[in-house]
């Protein structure tokens, strides 16, 4: 397993742009140190094609599935105290938890499609042709006599 980073690389739709975002850029302690290996990175990567990682929705989601590999991975960790010595690993998991949750509601918000109702699609439109014609010009309901006038004031 590689761990590796660089910041020249940011700018590309790849395994450094990604560390970046989700802030996993120390290297240096390598499984210690990082949520994920490089080869990790790059398998879930590989499933979306480099040209739609480009697309802000394609992004959120192959970001998504990485904070979710990251938490699986991060839910083996536990809190831990040994007399004085004590690791709180459980944090990083919440950290983890928290920026899922904020992607996956950026990631719905993103990808809705507004639907219509298939008790609505069944009605007839409400607005359709010759809505509004002059009533008294024109004959009323295919009948030769025009709509009688009427003097609503009385």
């Amino acid at each position: 397993m590689t761990y590796s980073y660089s910041p020249a690389r940011i700018r590309e739709w790849g395994k450094d742009r990604m560390r970046f975002e989700l802030g996993d850029t120390t290297t240096a302690g390598g499984a210690e140190t990082c949520a994920l290996a490089d080869e990790e990175y790059t398998a879930i990567l590989d499933g979306v094609d480099e040209s739609a990682r480009a697309n802000r929705v394609a992004w959120l989601g192959v970001k998504l599935q990485i904070v979710e590999a990251i938490l699986l991975k991060l839910s083996y960790q536990v809190d831990t105290k040994i007399d004085v010595l004590q690791y709180g690993l459980g944090k990083r998991a919440e950290h983890f938890k928290d920026l899922y949750e904020m992607l996956r509601e950026e990631l719905l918000s993103n990808s809705c499609v507004p639907t219509i109702a298939d008790s609505a699609a069944k009605k007839p439109p409400y607005f359709h042709t010759n809505m509004m014609p002059n009533r008294r010009a024109q004959p009323f309901n295919n009948r030769d006599m025009a709509f009688p006038y009427r003097d609503m004031g009385s």
